[in-house]
């Protein structure tokens, strides 16, 4: 049952991650949103780092492909470009392409994992993605011909097929490291990527203090809540259900994402946000009472 707890909260922070990253949008790059989230992270989970860095050391030398790699897809590559596409593209276009990160993980995990499709899963998730649209689509079919799409879309297309192959790769990350060590060593590799590009950005210091300054708030949000909080969160559910079972809670930020923006931004739930709640809660059961090992 905590697992599921865990779970609910990540996706939820991360729905809080959309909202803010649209309040944002117009005063903060998404390099610096980007770079400053995974800094601060690291300034709060530095102790750990400092703490194990022997033992990092010794393991990266011996993993430093793997661990190179998530750090590039979860860190570096996934954020960056996924605050880029939301800078140009609408929320809805959004919450649609992400909805398909489930679907993603099942595949990557049955050509990477070998890992068998479950009927009862893959219906679980194909109902939960209907539920998805549905909510999306406000209920009728015939504002699916009014969306259009844009590069944005098509960079956060790439974000979430770049998070679907980091939760899947995540299955050979090294074992000897605990959750927080190996969190801790991959954002630092993460940050160490991103700083040659966020430098060549020349970005003022006088500027940047003044934008930590004023949005202290939002730099404290998606280091502490939606980084750190979250990730430990999700890596503990992909250890305790699998990729795939743990990808269909990402249905549920277009869920929390109508309900953070009826309390925050004033707008307003309808039927049809109830209907697609039902839609995808049922999605979300089906796929998780599979018998089958999906780790």
């Amino acid at each position: 049952m905590k697992i599921y707890i865990y779970l609910i909260l990540c996706v939820l922070f991360w729905s809080g991650n959309f909202v803010l990253g649209r309040f944002v949008k117009a005063d903060i790059t998404p390099l610096e949103l980007a770079f400053f989230r995974w800094f601060f992270a690291f300034i709060i989970i530095s102790p750990i780092f400092i703490s194990s860095y022997r033992k990092i050391f010794k393991i990266f030398t011996k993993d430093y492909k793997i661990l190179l790699t998530l750090a590039f897809l979860g860190i570096a590559g996934f954020n960056t470009v996924l605050y880029i596409g939301l800078s140009m593209t609408t929320a809805t276009n959004a919450l649609i392409i992400n909805s398909s990160i489930p679907i993603l993980i099942l595949i990557l995990s049955f050509f990477i994992l070998k890992q068998a499709i479950n009927k009862r899963q893959l219906s679980g998730i194909l109902l939960s993605t209907a539920g998805v649209i549905f909510l999306i689509l406000h209920g009728d079919l015939n504002n699916l011909f009014s969306l259009e799409f844009n590069r944005g879309d098509f960079l956060v297309i790439l974000s979430s097929s770049i998070w679907a192959l980091y939760s899947v790769l995540l299955r050979f990350r090294p074992t000897e490291l605990s959750d927080f060590e190996f969190f801790s060593t991959i954002v630092s590799l993460g940050l160490f990527i991103l700083l040659p590009i966020y430098l060549y950005q020349g970005y003022t210091l006088e500027h940047e203090m003044a934008l930590i300054v004023d949005y202290y708030y939002v730099f404290i949000y998606v280091s502490l809540f939606t980084s750190v909080a979250s990730y430990y969160f999700w890596h503990q559910g992909i250890q305790s259900l699998g990729a795939s079972k743990t990808g269909q809670f990402t249905h549920l930020m277009p869920i929390f994402g109508a309900i953070l923006a009826y309390i925050f931004l004033g707008e307003s739930l309808e039927f049809y946000h109830l209907a697609g709640i039902v839609l995808i809660a049922c999605g979300i059961y089906m796929s998780l009472l599979t018998k089958q090992n999906t780790r």
